[in-house]
């Protein structure tokens, strides 16, 4: 009898089985099903279920020894209930009670395997290895479908097979625009595409600045280990010339809007510089994130108005810096246990178990000035049905996520694009309707 441990050898290997080639089971007649069994028995040292496959497997008229050498080993030493001679421990009566040891249970040579310096023996492959699982498919990113090579380490730098980074950075762009927006006027859509031209442009800049200065440190995570600086794919010098294009095409994007946003714009490239210093001297570098990836919040009603409406650009301002913090709060998480080792300063370092309870007094933050933002601009009740249904989507992904768990807190960050476009739906239907 096969115990529980056997049994889940016998489907390790039924599992590992068909990753083979199938036309190497085509050329010998033998279909998948068999094979499996086959596989299963190469494991347990038992016999293979007597079938007509098994048999023509081990009948040398059959099947000649140029294809069987195309076959694993493990699939030509199988023992059959008959059909193969009382030297392999069977009669055709079916099997002895005496089992033939497998391989991997003596620890040598199969006991139905050529001796070795035999002619057959240097013809016969090697058992493929057995893996426990199947690894996780990984889709190949857009950018190696649509990019020629040489340009995949750029656009690996600026996050391009990435965009979540250009949504949550864009999101702030459109509440502002969208509340700058007078009720029963339908919204700028030239306006919406300059910030989302500039938002992409941008945050890829921002993914340059960070990797130049963090690429001694990157070589240490695993997760950034592969990006383009760390790994080699390219120097600080070609990344500093690729980076001079990147805000050469954000300026003039820059340049499209009125005079004071173009001032209001460029006063932010402060920040975007300073940022990746901040997790080398304080445990809140995503606070300083939070005032970078939020300017969008001043710089579209100043786009649209051609000035700041302070009682109401300041609460959306606070509400984007709140929700940064919770959602690279999380994102952080992916990379705690490295940080640690390495030294980097996070929120997620310093708020360690605390974090979920940290989070939602950011989240309240968030509500509270989306929703005194919408009080003191004067909006009607789909911009607050918004905020409200964003609230629930947010604090929903946070309570659901291991933050121990990398794949849980990467999902959950991903997540958080859809509570900034939902904000967005309820200002832009307040305008539709007319406040």
């Amino acid at each position: 009898m096969m115990g529980p441990q056997m049994w889940s050898r016998a489907w390790t290997a039924c599992r590992s089985v068909p990753q083979l080639p199938r036309a190497m089971y085509h050329r010998a007649g033998l279909p998948l099903h068999a094979a499996r069994r086959i596989g299963a028995a190469a494991v347990t040292g038992l016999p293979a279920t007597h079938t007509r496959h098994t048999r023509h497997l081990n009948s040398t008229h059959q099947f000649p020894h140029a294809q069987r050498s195309s076959l694993p080993h493990s699939a030509l030493s199988i023992p059959t209930h008959g059909a193969v001679g009382p030297e392999h421990g069977h009669t055709d009566r079916g099997h002895s009670s005496t089992r033939a040891p497998s391989r991997w249970a003596t620890g040598g040579a199969h006991p139905h395997t050529p001796h070795e310096g035999s002619a057959s023996a240097s013809e016969t492959p090697t058992p493929p290895p057995i893996r426990a699982e199947k690894p996780p498919h990984v889709a190949v990113p857009f950018t190696r479908r649509v990019l020629p090579e040489a340009a995949w380490p750029y656009a690996d730098l600026m996050r391009l097979d990435k965009p979540i980074g250009s949504w949550l950075l864009y999101a702030p762009c459109t509440w502002s625009i969208a509340m700058a927006t007078q009720p029963g006027e339908m919204i700028d859509v030239q306006m919406l595409a300059l910030f989302g031209l500039g938002a992409v442009v941008m945050r890829g800049a921002g993914c340059t600045i960070n990797d130049m200065w963090d690429a001694d440190l990157d070589k240490h995570v695993r997760r950034t280990a592969n990006r383009p600086l760390a790994s080699g794919a390219i120097n600080h010098r070609q990344a500093l010339v690729f980076l001079a294009g990147q805000l050469s095409v954000g300026l003039a994007v820059l340049l499209q809007l009125n005079d004071y946003s173009v001032v209001l714009g460029a006063s932010s490239l402060a920040l975007v510089v300073v940022y990746p210093l901040m997790k080398r001297v304080t445990v809140w570098p995503q606070a300083v994130l939070g005032l970078v990836f939020n300017w969008g919040a001043l710089l579209g009603w100043a786009a649209v108005r051609g000035e700041c409406d302070w009682s109401v650009v300041l609460p959306l301002y606070t509400a984007g810096w709140g929700w940064t913090m919770v959602y690279d709060t999380v994102y952080a998480h992916q990379d705690r246990a490295d940080d640690i080792v390495v030294g980097i300063k996070s929120t997620a370092v310093r708020m360690g178990v605390d974090t979920k309870t940290w989070l939602a007094g950011f989240g309240a933050l968030s509500i509270g000035g989306l929703t005194l933002a919408g009080i003191n601009a004067d909006v009607g009740l789909p911009y607050f049905l918004g905020v409200g249904a964003a609230a629930t989507h947010a604090a929903r992904s946070v309570y659901v996520t291991r933050l121990d768990v990398p794949h849980d807190c990467w999902r959950c960050f991903n997540q958080m694009k859809w509570g900034g476009a939902i904000v967005f739906g309820g200002a832009w239907a307040n305008t539709l309707i007319g406040g």
